[in-house]
């Protein structure tokens, strides 16, 4: 099987808007916001262009293919991650984790591309380069800098990714969050018949009266927290 060799549209130097044509952040735009509105299966160059009132020729003269153009949307979901050039790395990781998530829950369809297109662009790496600053300010050293970074993104990442998918999937049916949980109740309550501390926990949430997206906020703040004192133990 051949392997395709490594690219990137950020290592091209980037033309510029040709005479009557469209220019890059147009087209990125537009992108965007069909990606949106219809999701990652929808996007193609040509029905794109239909979007955008423009030709192949147009497109092409900015992205080689598909893929590098999602490479410039997928930075454009990173803007979302302001983070501050100086604050404590506390603070920074906190922001970071938390723009992070907002990103991915405007742009559930970017969840799946997250780790997989090469995030090579400004607002990536400047949201690289100030959380690592941040962790290097304080004290983390050598490969625990690295160590600290990824802890941040892996947990944000596999806290928030999971919820999208299943709201995704929610939206899908048409069912509100109610309507399903009504549907799964008794399926989930004969599944745990034999598991006692489990089946008394799940029954605790009815008599609670817990807003399950409630709980999930509160869960991706407590998982957070616990996760900076740990780094924040570590790094004394």
């Amino acid at each position: 099987m051949s392997v395709k060799p490594f690219s990137s549209v950020w290592t091209r130097e980037r033309k510029g808007t040709r005479e009557q044509g469209l220019s890059r952040d147009q087209i990125v735009r537009a992108a965007l916001e069909l990606l949106d509105a219809e999701g990652l299966d929808a996007l193609s160059m040509r029905k794109l262009g239909a979007r955008l009132g423009a030709g192949a020729t147009s497109l092409y003269w900015h992205v080689a293919n598909k893929d590098e153009l999602i490479e410039l949307v997928m930075d454009e979901v990173y803007a979302a991650v302001v983070l501050p050039e100086a604050a404590d790395w506390r603070e920074t990781a906190r922001v970071f984790a938390y723009g992070m998530r907002h990103a991915v829950f405007e742009h559930p369809w970017s969840a799946s591309l997250i780790g997989v297109v090469p995030a090579l662009g400004p607002n990536a790496l400047t949201a690289s380069d100030r959380l690592m600053g941040a962790f290097a300010r304080a004290g983390f050293e050598g490969i625990d800098v690295d160590y600290a970074m990824t802890a941040v993104v892996s947990y944000t990442l596999g806290a928030t990714i999971p919820e999208v998918a299943f709201l995704t999937v929610l939206e899908a049916t048409g069912q509100s969050l109610a309507d399903l949980q009504s549907a799964v109740e008794p399926i989930v309550m004969k599944a745990m018949a034999d598991r006692p501390n489990l089946l008394k926990r799940y029954e605790s949430y009815a008599s609670e009266g817990v807003d399950p997206l409630v709980a999930r906020r509160l869960a991706f703040e407590f998982g957070l927290t616990a996760l900076l004192d740990g780094l924040g133990t570590r790094l004394r």
